[in-house]
């Protein structure tokens, strides 16, 4: 499925048919695209947006984040899989706080179970960084 054009999030770039591609959730998912454009809340930003469909109409329950968002959600994914219980320090400047120390384990067992699709897509954003930031 194609991301809606007519809604107010203005698509620029889109990943159509999401739902092919959505790791653990392939085929079986209510994300039907991604895309980057104009947002919704500000014509003049640019937002990221994950669009849900019921299998009737776009659903409410779509995503839309400022990229900044985005950023420190992965920021938050790599620093979590870094942390030392054993510090009393943040493992990143998002001075993020451990909340439950007993379940920080689960974090990590969590990627491990899923590092067959985890990791092709990491190394993958590493590349774009890496090519970006020359």
């Amino acid at each position: 499925m194609n991301s809606p054009k007519h809604l107010r999030h203005k698509p620029i770039i889109s990943v159509n048919e999401y739902d092919k591609i959505d790791g653990q959730y392939r085929d079986n998912t209510d994300v039907k695209a991604l895309s980057i454009g104009l947002a919704q809340y500000d014509s003049t930003e640019i937002s990221l947006k994950i669009w849900r469909h019921t299998g009737n109409k776009w659903s409410r329950q779509s995503e839309e984040l400022p990229l900044h968002r985005t950023i420190d959600l992965n920021i938050l994914l790599i620093a979590s899989l870094l942390t030392d219980t054993t510090s009393a320090y943040p493992s990143c400047n998002l001075r993020e706080e451990i909340d439950e120390i007993s379940d920080v384990g689960l974090i990590k067992s969590y990627y491990k179970s899923n590092e067959h699709f985890l990791r092709p897509r990491l190394e993958e954003l590493k590349d774009k960084l890496d090519e970006f930031l020359k």
